[in-house]
């Protein structure tokens, strides 16, 4: 009878609590580490349309695109990595690179970034 009377308890084993904060930190880990190169492109986006809007030819263009990219520290991609081209008059300015975050042993994870000014 005695069995009958216990309550059953609720709550997450320690294995199920191990595995979840083993769980949680890598995902703080890899969203910490991914974070500067979210803002590294949302730099890179800014300094492609400001270098678009305000450049007429195409070392004007990459001049105004590295001197942004100095200011706002953006260390993957140059103004000579820049595909710059007119479209019914307009610059328009175009970059494509990679960056990747090494995870454990040989696994990376791999962000692909394109861009073109509207």
């Amino acid at each position: 009878m005695r069995s009958a009377s216990r309550h059953r308890q609720k709550g997450v084993s320690f294995i199920g609590f191990v595995l979840i904060a083993l769980l949680a930190i890598a995902v703080f880990a890899i969203g910490g580490q991914s974070l500067p190169i979210a803002l590294e492109y949302q730099a890179a986006k800014k300094a492609a349309q400001k270098a678009a809007n305000e450049g007429n030819t195409m070392p004007e263009v990459r001049a105004i695109f590295d001197r942004a990219a100095q200011i706002d520290d953006i260390k993957t991609i140059t103004g000579a990595d820049l595909e710059i081209s007119k479209i019914n008059e307009r610059v328009v300015v175009e970059f494509e690179y990679e960056r990747s975050l090494p995870l454990v042993g040989p696994a990376y994870l791999v962000y692909r970034f394109t861009y073109q000014t509207k």
